[in-house]
């Protein structure tokens, strides 16, 4: 009887030991693919409350390209409260948050659009509180504009590609959505990597880049006629064209980047009735916004054969095309920003908004200076900030 219990003790211990190893296997091997995944870690919002601004707005964070860390941040006009990273904790339900590369962001309608470039979607939320809505397929999408119930999406029409695969010649196109039911509508081609986009006189411009074949750049601003569809022109302006803008008496700025090497960044003016080039301004400009009659613009100009950035701030006179004597920062703390990434300005105070992305690895700080050029305000933002909306009735 002893001997047999012996046997039944062995044999316990056995099996005891058998699931021991069994389960700690099973949590290395857990341990070892959670290291493994690549999954973005969902950051809590964050409240804080700063100095009372005049209009509340949403900023779109970038991230980087390689993980979906694309976040919004949202600053509350009536609390002060500034609220960070608040789409992942609006919308629990969306497992990988707003996804990779936040390009572009626009209030239409009472909802916020937010262009994820590298996740090849547009974020379609509700205005008053980011809660999701839909959203809709768009292929490298880049930016987005309005025009009678309808969306005008520009898109690369092809994948980020690879450095092996940047020489490739592929044209873009313009997609057309109803902000209705979100169906794409029509579609027209243009040129070689589309950018941002303007409509005057039913008319819709398009910037075209050629950013992906170095060396061979886009020159062109594309015009579409919208009530064929049709590419009707394309304007030879400069190579490697970013962002379009439209005034209020029927021009439209678009600036080129350059090369990065002897050729500089410019502002170019184009006149939509004869849809030719009226005036180049002479300036480094990376981009820009248009308030009344004031273009507020920043440059920032990398150059490859001396390895330096030189970094610019300036006005221009809408009305007479002339620079204006004076920055929009006079107190000295263009000194501290780093790498201005994005600009906007308050349709209401003309309050002017930077956005740093400082080394690109780490949060971004917001600034905000008042008419006179003052700091209002500065504040941690999200990694690589770039577009806002402000939240107007």
């Amino acid at each position: 009887m002893k001997s047999q219990m012996k046997l039944i003790q062995v044999f316990d211990r056995l099996v005891a030991y058998r699931l021991f190893t069994v389960t700690l296997i099973f949590l290395l091997v857990l341990l070892a693919v959670l290291s493994c995944r690549k999954d973005p870690t969902i950051i809590l919002s964050e409240k804080k409350k700063i100095p009372q601004l005049t209009t509340g707005f949403y900023l779109l964070n970038e991230g980087l390209m390689d993980r979906s860390d694309a976040t919004l941040d949202y600053y509350d006009v009536q609390t002060s409260m500034y609220h960070s990273n608040i789409y992942a904790e609006t919308n629990p339900e969306v497992v990988k948050g707003l996804g990779s590369v936040g390009n572009d962001l626009k209030i239409y309608g009472g909802k916020l659009y937010a262009v994820i470039n590298c996740s090849n979607l547009v974020e379609v939320m509700n205005v008053a509180d980011a809660r999701h809505i839909t959203k809709f397929d768009v292929l490298n999408g880049r930016y987005i504009t309005f025009h009678r119930g309808k969306a005008y999406v520009s898109s690369y029409a092809g994948p980020v590609p690879s450095s092996e695969q940047l020489g490739d010649k592929r044209l873009g196109v313009v997609l057309e959505f109803d902000t209705v039911n979100f169906r794409e509508t029509r579609r027209v081609t243009v040129g070689y990597q589309p950018e941002e986009m303007a409509i005057v006189n039913g008319k819709l411009y398009v910037a075209n880049s050629g950013g992906y074949t170095k060396n061979d750049y886009d020159r062109t601003v594309s015009v579409v006629d919208l009530s064929t569809f049709k590419e009707i022109k394309k304007i030879d302006v400069a190579i490697n064209l970013h962002h379009l803008k439209a005034d209020d008496y029927g021009d439209i700025y678009v600036n080129s980047r350059g090369d990065h090497y002897g050729q500089g960044s410019k502002l170019y003016v184009i006149n939509t009735k004869t849809d030719a080039v009226k005036k180049t301004i002479d300036v480094s400009v990376s981009n820009f916004c248009i308030v009344g009659d004031t273009v507020y613009m920043y440059g920032s100009d990398f150059n490859y054969t001396t390895g330096k950035t030189t970094i610019t701030y300036n006005l221009l006179d809408v009305k007479t095309k002339n620079l204006l004597p004076r920055s929009f920062i006079t107190d000295g703390t263009d000194a501290v920003i780093g790498r201005p990434y994005g600009i906007a300005v308050d349709p209401v105070s003309c309050d002017v908004y930077i956005t740093d992305a400082r080394n690109y690895m780490i949060s971004g700080t917001l600034y905000c200076f008042d008419r006179q050029g003052k700091l209002k305000l500065s504040h941690t933002t999200g990694n690589i900030p770039a577009s806002i909306a402000f939240v107007t009735k």
